[in-house]
């Protein structure tokens, strides 16, 4: 008989990347890296054979600031590995590989593009607002 299946149940890789993202978010704030700046962990991709993680982070500054807290995260990588091995039960101990979420900065360039179009809208509205009631 096969058990039934909850409405809240989650693939378990879903699970995993999730146990490892907070887990490594936790470490991250304990960090005592000048360099590390306002860094946020977005997302974990682990491999399905758990040897490797890819996690993804972003960070609000400069691109300076950017850069420092990319090598910070990477300089720290085999503390964080430590400390998710102490905390985490996994068959392996995936590799931690550190990228940025280039996510945020999509969203705010188009919400950039957004706005000028709205303000080009706005700009051509007055114009065709006068010569709304008469005929061509």
């Amino acid at each position: 008989m096969s058990r039934p299946h909850s409405p809240r149940r989650y693939p378990r890789m879903a699970r995993v990347n999730e146990v490892v993202r907070e887990t490594l978010a936790d470490e991250v704030k304990r960090l005592s890296d000048p360099r590390l700046g306002f860094v946020t962990l977005t997302d974990v991709a682990v491999s399905p054979d758990l040897r490797l993680a890819t996690v993804y982070y972003s960070v609000l500054g400069t691109p300076e600031q950017h850069a420092d807290s990319g090598a910070a995260l990477a300089s720290a990588a085999s503390h964080l590995r430590t400390a998710l091995g102490r905390q985490v039960r996994l068959k392996y101990l995936p590799e931690l590989r550190f990228r940025e979420d280039d996510a945020i900065t999509q969203a705010q360039r188009i919400e950039a593009i957004l706005r000028g179009l709205h303000r080009d809208d706005a700009a051509d509205a007055p114009a065709d607002a006068g010569t709304e009631g008469q005929a061509p």
